[in-house]
């Protein structure tokens, strides 16, 4: 889960600017105390702004997410009904450290990282304060785990690679970076690669790996995503792939790659060839409309695309070749920020300070649980198994990272009764406050 960004993107006829709308585009608001309204402004493909921050052009700048919840308070539970067999999806605790937002997470087993706007890095072990390293090279806005190394994305357009020692777990050493001194040296002097096709020249929002294939996938608000050779660091192709910011990146076992922007729109991508010779092919526009891309995810069996955009919309396609439109999932106000699925659930964090759980049957999705506590957006998502031995049969361990400056920590089963169930049994015939599906 990324640093999402909205602006207003090149496109059309004659490169005029093509606009989004808000759902209530007579809302004003700031991000915070100390920044200004962000104004619109075009992107520049190769215009690197050193001035520009991390929360220029974010979908929170475009959603007054500082307003209330629209769902009433309610327990962490969605669940009031007295029977200790009905599972119940609830708060397990807060992970706080007054460093800054959290804009990034990745969970493997019983270790969590956090990425904030403090450079560091946070490693946390049962909820509590673990190990932390630190890059003095801007904010850390992706996060993912891959054979026992951590990869980081930052602000500078770089990736650094991590690993824990082997004699003390809580040092961790970089290991690696994307692209690597000597690769840009050697493009000062290669007249084919320039330093701008070898490094991103904007900030990397998003990361996905492949590890089949052995692949590392960059998105970055420089417009393009780039693809790099674990085994040496080397990067293989750089792709121009929308006329705005890259907010996420997602990347399947079947060779194909997904790509959702600010410029409202998601396309699909096939990887053709090996080694030297392997290029991606730009394959169909899934997706284009006015609002912001800010999410993607896909289901754990490649079944289904999920695509959140900044008017609080979660789209979802039906995997295979022709990746058919299934419906929307309408449980966010505010531009829906983050996505992660697991399982069968499906979990959309929001400006809203929600995260809705969605149980998917086929293509049937229902609402499990509206997750509240935080008090700020949910920025970002991570979901690991419970243990068995916990009493976690299909349970998760999910973690929200929110610009509150916290991490929450729910405990969510598979086997919970959805939001319209419990609300029949409970004896409440309206049902219009609880997120819905549309196919």
């Amino acid at each position: 889960m990324k640093e999402q960004k909205t602006s207003y993107g090149v496109g059309g006829t004659g490169g005029l600017p093509k606009q989004r709308t808000l759902s209530d585009p007579n809302l004003s608001f700031s991000f915070s105390d100390t920044d200004e309204e962000l104004n619109s402004r075009r992107s520049d493909f190769s215009g690197y702004d050193a001035q520009r921050t991390s929360i220029e052009g974010s979908p929170m700048m475009k959603s007054p997410w500082n307003q209330g919840t629209p769902f009433l308070p309610s327990a962490w539970s969605s669940s009031n009904i007295d029977d200790p067999n009905c599972p119940k999806n609830g708060l397990v605790g807060s992970l706080v450290r007054e460093e800054g937002h959290i804009y990034s997470l990745a969970a493997c087993d019983d270790l969590l990282y956090t990425g904030s706007d403090s450079k560091n890095v946070r490693v946390w072990k049962n909820m509590n304060e673990f190990a932390a390293f630190k890059s003095n090279s801007g904010l850390v806005k992706a996060i993912i785990i891959s054979n026992g190394k951590i990869f980081t994305g930052h602000q500078d357009g770089k990736v650094r690679v991590w690993k824990p020692s082997r004699r003390k777990p809580t040092l961790y050493n970089r290991v690696g970076t994307y692209p690597s001194f000597f690769a840009i040296l050697k493009s000062s002097v290669n007249p084919w690669h320039t330093a701008v096709w070898v490094k991103h020249c904007d900030a990397i929002s998003c990361l996905s790996m492949n590890e089949e294939a052995g692949l590392l996938y960059s998105g970055s608000w420089d417009r393009t995503f780039k693809v790099w050779k674990t085994s040496n660091s080397r990067c293989l192709q750089t792709v121009k792939a929308h006329d705005d910011a890259v907010n996420s990146v997602i990347s399947t076992v079947e060779g194909y790659v997904f790509t959702g922007s600010a410029d409202g729109s998601v396309k699909v991508w096939k990887r053709e060839g090996k080694g030297r010779s392997m290029k991606h092919i730009f394959v169909k526009t899934l997706f284009n409309q006015d609002s912001a891309v800010t999410a993607l995810t896909a289901s754990s069996t490649g079944s289904f695309v999920y695509c959140g955009t900044s008017d609080g919309i979660v789209n979802f396609w039906e995997g295979g070749n022709e990746l058919a439109h299934g419906g929307v999932l309408n449980g966010h106000k505010l531009a829906v920020l983050c996505l992660s699925a697991a399982g069968n659930l499906v979990f959309s964090g929001s400006a809203d300070k929600m995260i809705c759980v969605w149980r998917s049957e086929g293509i049937i999705h229902t609402c499990l649980s509206v997750l509240t506590g935080h008090s700020g957006p949910v920025k970002c998502l991570a979901v690991v198994r419970e243990a068995e031995s916990d009493g976690g049969k299909g349970r998760w361990k999910v973690y929200s990272g929110s610009l509150d400056k916290s991490v929450k920590v729910w405990s969510v089963s598979e086997l919970a009764p959805d939001m319209q169930t419990l609300a029949l049994m409970n004896g409440d015939v309206s049902l219009d406050h609880i997120p819905s599906a549309k196919y």
